[in-house]
């Protein structure tokens, strides 16, 4: 099981418990407001995509939940992603609106980066998000991300920033 840790977090697989809250966060119309995503219809659907999620079995590498350590609340998720259609490896982070602004978002990003380097030895780790979304942008740029192409992802244009692994030759 891929857990990680950070002064104020632990970062764990999504578990099936945690099929109410992706519900509740995927239906409050400004956290999926530029994901292209729509909301969870009900619970259950939340529970279809924990059950059949296969990125931890298939590459080692996932979405995880992101809890709060003092208080065990779930804040939201943040992990890599595979896509095998290009081999390339997004990182994503999706929380709860009332978490933004703590720096939730960069502190467990940099974890999930951590961890892609260090154990999983990737080149390199990319994020899109779209041009209007400057809040995801501004956490990429902390993480030390660079501007890398446009894409069209999310039903529309996306900017993609990279980060190359420092320990790489």
């Amino acid at each position: 099981m891929i857990e990680l840790q950070t002064p104020r977090l632990y970062l764990r697989e999504f578990l099936i418990q945690d099929a109410r809250f992706l519900f509740e966060m995927n239906n409050e119309p400004d956290v999926i407001r530029y994901t292209g995503d729509l909301p969870f219809e009900n619970e259950a659907a939340a529970v279809r995509l924990i059950a059949s999620y296969d990125q931890y079995a298939k590459y080692k590498m996932g979405r995880l939940t992101v809890i709060f350590k003092e208080t065990g609340e779930t804040l939201g998720w943040c992990g890599l992603k595979y896509h095998p259609e290009n081999d390339e490896v997004e990182l994503g982070y999706r929380f709860k609106e009332k978490y933004w602004g703590n720096g939730y978002a960069t502190e467990s990003a940099a974890a999930c980066l951590k961890y892609g380097f260090d154990e999983l030895h990737l080149p390199y780790i990319a994020a899109i998000a779209k041009p209007e979304n400057t809040a995801s942008i501004n956490v990429m740029q902390k993480l030390g991300m660079h501007y890398w192409k446009e894409v069209i992802e999310h039903d529309g244009l996306c900017v993609a920033y990279r980060i190359s692994n420092p320990f790489r030759v």
